[in-house]
């Protein structure tokens, strides 16, 4: 399996909105700096990460996009499903008995239950993983944070 960029680029936005702003308002033009990746295309990422449920969005001055439920709540999982529309390894695994894409060979294959059980595992890693997690890992690393002057007052 390899993830496109819309999954590893939503995964990457979502953790810098956690990062950075919690869950307040961020402008996509902030996220595209800091991590280098086209307005146009986070605009189409967050368009499925919004669908999705993942992300919402407010208009104006103090706008922008925003968590929709805390980082610890929200998993890599979510985002690389609502990026890729699934995470399988191979089209013929199956979900709850019944495969995406049946073979000849459905359930004659020695091969089926090990990209079902590497599948079930994959999933399980990333349900695992949470923004909040990558945020202590970016803490780890030192990443700098960066503070939104929308919301800084100077008396």
């Amino acid at each position: 399996m390899k993830l496109s960029t819309k999954s590893r680029y939503g995964v990457r936005a979502m953790f810098d909105m956690a990062y950075h702003a919690g869950t307040l308002p961020v402008q996509i033009k902030d996220i595209s700096r800091r991590q280098k990746i086209s307005p146009r295309y986070l605009e189409q990422i967050f368009q499925d990460l919004k669908k999705a449920g993942l992300l919402k969005s407010r208009r104006g001055p103090q706008g922008g996009y925003y968590l929709s439920r805390k980082p610890e709540e929200i998993t890599t999982k979510e985002i690389i499903i609502a990026a890729e529309g699934e995470m399988n390894l191979v089209q013929c695994t199956k979900q709850d008995g019944e495969c995406l894409t049946c073979c000849e060979f459905d359930n004659q294959c020695v091969t089926q239950q090990i990209w079902q059980e590497a599948s079930r595992r994959l999933h399980e890693y990333f349900d695992s993983v949470t923004l909040k997690d990558l945020c202590e890992r970016g803490k780890e690393l030192g990443l700098e944070k960066e503070l939104d002057h929308r919301f800084m007052y100077f008396i």
